[in-house]
């Protein structure tokens, strides 16, 4: 008889009372963003993760051109459980064809534009996405009170903000009033290859403010295949994680299982999101979760490889626009 699949590990955001499963469903590639997705394989991924114990699923507008948000409402709807069994972020602010907009009338029409595409009467979470691209003062004065009506409005149960330099954090937080940020989206800071998120992580604890980690594998470079030709990185930090990757190869291990476990070592970070759109990429992730529960981190490798990128350790590469 085949034993019971262990469960995920839930952890709780910030003071919110959610519980997020320790590995959450980053949606961007359900837009056809890294290839086409069939519905078939959109819905049969997102039925492997419910089933496997992942409850997090996060999408964007900005995804596909709205497609993410659309096919994963569908996948869900598919699911045919109820609502309170799983967690569902959204952004707004960040849009394909507008680009970048955070005014109050823009993000009010854009969280109904939203639960109409998933298919949802309210998000868990809904994020101000990608904010060092517009002014911290109107996100500060604008776009986070906008945020706090729609959740008094029941259609967002809690607001956060996404970016990726770590000062845009401390920056909103320091001038909004208490609580009124809930959760924080940060990504390619909590690496192998970067880990100054750590730095922040008393601060935003002090603020009661939960913190979500994405993209584990820094867009790619801590993979075998490597980074899309676009990724921002020097060519040093590049040439450094490809060596790390190889030495992995060689010894017959995969730097992107042993650079996801890594990202869930710190228990400080509630959820691990990492794209997926195949129940293959669903299995592994999750396999590197429970295994890594079971059994530990390869320490061995995980000295190796942290050796191999020291040089480079904590290079990160500017986003945004230079807030004065």
């Amino acid at each position: 008889m085949a034993s019971a699949t262990p469960k995920l590990e839930l952890r709780e955001l910030g003071n919110t009372g959610l519980k997020l499963s320790c590995v959450g469903f980053g949606a961007s590639p359900l837009g056809n963003v890294f290839g086409t997705v069939s519905d078939e394989e959109a819905n049969a991924a997102v039925r492997e993760a419910f089933r496997l114990g992942v409850n997090f699923f996060d999408t964007s507008p900005y995804y596909g051109g709205t497609l993410s948000e659309k096919v994963l409402g569908n996948a869900l709807k598919a699911l045919g459980v109820p609502r309170n069994e799983y967690v569902v972020a959204t952004k707004c602010g960040r849009y394909k064809e507008e680009g970048f907009d955070f005014s109050a009338d823009r993000v009010t029409r854009s969280i109904d534009e939203s639960l109409e595409r998933l298919q949802l009467e309210y998000v868990d979470i809904l994020y101000c996405h990608d904010i060092e691209f517009g002014s911290l003062d109107q996100i500060v004065k604008e776009t986070i009170p906008a945020l706090q009506k729609i959740k008094e409005a029941g259609k967002a149960r809690y607001i956060g903000i996404t970016g990726l330099p770590l000062h845009i954090y401390t920056y909103v937080l320091d001038r909004v009033p208490p609580r009124s940020v809930d959760v924080i989206l940060s990504y390619c800071h909590y690496c192998i290859n970067d880990s100054t998120l750590e730095d922040i992580i008393p601060y935003l604890k002090s603020k009661g403010v939960g913190i979500v980690n994405a993209s584990p594998l820094a867009m790619g470079l801590l993979t075998e295949s490597g980074p899309p030709e676009w990724h921002p990185a020097s060519p040093e930090l590049k040439s450094a994680c490809q060596a790390a990757a190889a030495y992995c190869k060689e010894k017959g291990k995969s730097i992107a299982k042993l650079a996801m476990q890594y990202s869930l070592l710190n228990k400080e970070i509630t959820s691990v999101l990492v794209g997926m759109k195949s129940v293959k990429q669903v299995e592994e992730n999750v396999a590197a979760a429970t295994e890594l529960a079971a059994s530990g981190i390869d320490e061995e490798a995980l000295a190796e490889v942290e050796a191999i990128l020291k040089p480079v350790k904590n290079q990160s590469w500017p986003s945004g626009i230079q807030q004065s």
